[in-house]
């Protein structure tokens, strides 16, 4: 049976994007993580050596995510030379998944090592991983963009805990235990394709990120109705805010978890 094994429920484009625009952007770890002073380190980061073409396709849609994921962090530090041998893999894997005519390599090189235009780096980087998104799944090809999506949150998630081993930060701190209502849509996603051999791996990883995160509680609060302006319209809206609730202990399983799971992942 092929990597779209007949089964499968679909699940529709709006659900699909309404959690890919809730996953913390590695650019938003990465950017709390430099306001708060943070020195940069490679330590944080996958090898893009290891991550080689020679595997499955889903396993190299999964790197790409995670590679994705250190890239905006590389962006935010503008560490160039170091970002080029993530775009050169990332360009590498694209191109084995058939989806290399999203990666604008040439721009997004010339952009990293020769700009300080980091907006506009970002702007591209970004768009280049969302056109490929939708182009497999345009393509039947939803399983490898789950994978895709799920690798960008893993790593993420790694760069914020390991950060939060040597720094005490509230907001950082905040960050990571939102993951857990995150980590309940991958899963859904994930799920979705429990039928595929290679899939299985990652949801039993997920699930055992999933029981490290039993304890934390999270409660919303309603804020003040707010008045906006969309598409030349008033319109009225619910803010919302979220309450997280976790205590060290709970906090150190996440990270030790996260990292063990992340580092078996990335052949560390």
């Amino acid at each position: 049976m092929d990597e779209a094994e007949a089964g499968e429920l679909q699940i529709s484009s709006e659900t699909m994007n309404d959690i890919i625009q809730n996953i913390a952007s590695p650019i938003e770890v990465a950017a709390l993580i430099s306001s708060m002073n943070i020195p940069f380190s490679t330590s944080y980061l996958a090898d893009p050596e290891r991550l080689s073409t020679n595997t499955t396709s889903f396993e190299m849609a999964y790197s790409l995510g995670a590679l994705s994921a250190d890239l905006g962090y590389l962006n935010m530090y503008q560490k160039t030379g170091t970002a080029v041998n993530y775009l050169s893999s990332i360009n590498r894997l694209a191109d084995a998944l058939q989806i290399g005519q999203f990666f604008d390599f040439a721009t997004i090189k010339r952009l990293a090592t020769t700009s300080s235009d980091l907006d506009s780096l970002m702007f591209i980087s970004i768009n280049s991983f969302n056109n490929m998104d939708d182009y497999l799944r345009e393509t039947d090809r939803s399983n490898l963009s789950a994978l895709m999506i799920a690798g960008v949150w893993m790593e993420g998630l790694f760069l914020a805990t390991q950060v939060a081993v040597q720094n005490s930060n509230e907001d950082l701190k905040t960050m990571i235990g939102e993951q857990k209502t995150i980590l309940n849509d991958l899963l859904l996603i994930l799920n979705n394709y429990k039928n595929i051999t290679a899939i299985q791996g990652y949801i039993a990883d997920f699930e055992k990120i999933k029981s490290a995160y039993a304890d934390v509680k999270i409660t919303y609060e309603k804020g003040e109705p707010e008045t906006i302006e969309k598409d030349g319209m008033m319109m009225v809206v619910q803010s919302e805010s979220s309450h997280v609730i976790m205590d060290d202990p709970t906090l150190s399983l996440i990270i030790e978890t996260t990292k063990e799971i992340r580092n078996r992942q990335m052949n560390i």
